[in-house]
């Protein structure tokens, strides 16, 4: 009897012991949880939003049956190609602008590049992102070239100063690495998205929140209509930039890309490493930072894709699908403009 119940007081402790230990494990969790919160900072400026509409806004009824007929607008993947007369823009402004965005937009002028610098910032204050905040960021191996532009409410230039380089295939192969670098130093708490542009480039229509999304693509004015067969890839197996024949979705322009700051850094990030892997190889690609762009773009789906209305070759020549101009490169003669041939 006496043993019995020894053995039944040592159970019942034995199962008091085990909650106790248990009680102090979850405690203790629970603790570093709260203490590993307290530490990590989230990285990347966090707005969740939905695409909330206006109370009492009026627009032009929407049809499932009536739309662009001439071109996709919609990509395999289900990505939104967004071309003139698939979207409102009285509806997508008032969605977007309630939710006070910062988009950052980037561009380069360095050497006789300086000389587009009004034009571009003049037209794009008429016509990018009319109403919201915007923040330009311009690289240049001359601030004191850059003009005085009048901007707008909540709109600004800030001009970065960056060594001057003797061929324009490194200026186009540095940008990836500057962008990566202004987006953790600069940007991370201070945009929500941002566009990366070509500076000899001028705006003639609306480029406005239609245009946001994760990742975002501008496929190219002179490929949008050729098979994949004629897309100027990199087709050097030994370039990180390599892609097939038999491969490709689209050709993407390297003069327009953009997105949220997190998914820009990561492809800015993995571009200027394959860059720098094929330097170390003695390799540059056909077009630089854009046969890497391609690449990136074909293994990381764009969440959104632009029509060539928004990186289109010449105001004055266009092409049946083509509805608007919104973006053109302004005409040059290269030679007159770049370091080198």
């Amino acid at each position: 009897m006496m043993v019995r119940q020894n053995f039944l007081i040592a159970v019942l402790f034995g199962m008091i012991l085990s909650g106790l230990i248990y009680l102090n494990n979850i405690q203790c969790s629970c603790s570093q949880q709260i203490t590993e919160q307290g530490i990590i900072k989230p990285k990347w400026k966090q707005k969740i939003f939905g695409l909330r509409s206006t109370p009492g806004l009026l627009y032009n009824q929407p049809s499932v049956l009536v739309g662009r007929t001439d071109v996709a607008s919609v990509s395999p993947w289900s990505a939104p190609i967004i071309w003139e007369g698939n979207f409102d823009s009285t509806l997508i402004d008032s969605i977007y602008k309630q939710q006070n965005l910062t988009i950052a937009t980037t561009v380069f002028a360095l050497g006789k590049y300086t000389r587009f610098v009004k034009d571009f910032l003049e037209s794009a204050e008429q016509h990018y992102f009319v109403g919201f905040r915007v923040h330009y960021y311009l690289f240049t191996d001359q601030p004191e070239s850059v003009p005085e532009v009048k901007m707008g409410e909540n709109r600004g230039l800030i001009v970065q100063k960056v060594p001057s380089l003797n061929r324009w295939q490194d200026i186009s192969m540095s940008r990836m690495e500057k962008l990566e670098k202004l987006i953790e130093n600069e940007l991370v708490n201070e945009a929500d998205y941002i566009f990366c542009l070509d500076i000899d480039a001028k705006f003639y229509g609306r480029w406005g929140a239609e245009t946001l999304g994760r990742l975002v693509g501008v496929i190219h004015p002179w490929l949008f209509n050729v098979p994949r067969s004629q897309f100027t890839y990199e087709r050097r197996p030994e370039s990180k930039a390599y892609i097939p024949v038999e491969e490709g979705d689209y050709y993407y322009a390297g003069a327009a890309f953009g997105g949220s700051l997190e998914d820009v850094h990561h492809l800015t990030k993995t571009c200027r490493e394959q860059l720098q892997i094929d330097a170390a190889n003695s390799i540059e690609a056909v077009w630089q930072e854009e046969s890497h762009l391609n690449k990136y773009f074909l293994l990381n789906k764009p969440s959104k894709l632009l029509s060539p209305e928004y990186m289109w070759w010449d105001v004055n020549e266009k092409a049946a699908q083509i509805k608007i101009v919104r973006l053109t490169n302004v005409p040059k003669n290269y030679a007159d403009v770049r370091p080198n041939p």
